[in-house]
């Protein structure tokens, strides 16, 4: 199962590093979604990345969950989904 890593410009950065190492080490496949300066550090043995804008400021958080909603509809579109109509979605809105 393939691995979608979010590691923006922030504190956490180192520690998402070390949980990137432990799919490595499970030969997880790992998409890696940074900043180019975040891209060129780890990198390493990932099998795609996603390059964000650096900086962004308190707009990063924003720019992230679009392109991780851009990746959903893709990947639902290319499985054959149909985006318009979610199953279950009435029964999760309508049941308390």
């Amino acid at each position: 199962m393939p691995v979608i890593v979010l590691a923006p410009h922030d504190a956490l950065f180192e520690k998402t590093a070390l949980n990137m190492q432990e799919v490595k080490a499970r030969h997880g496949p790992i998409l890696l979604v940074s900043d180019e300066d975040r891209l060129s550090a780890a990198s390493h043995g990932v099998q795609a990345t996603l390059r964000m804008p650096s900086g962004g400021g308190v707009f990063q958080p924003i720019l992230y969950a679009i392109t991780m909603q851009y990746l959903a509809y893709h990947t639902a579109v290319a499985k054959g989904a149909d985006v318009n109509q979610s199953r279950n979605f009435a029964k999760s809105v309508t049941v308390e």
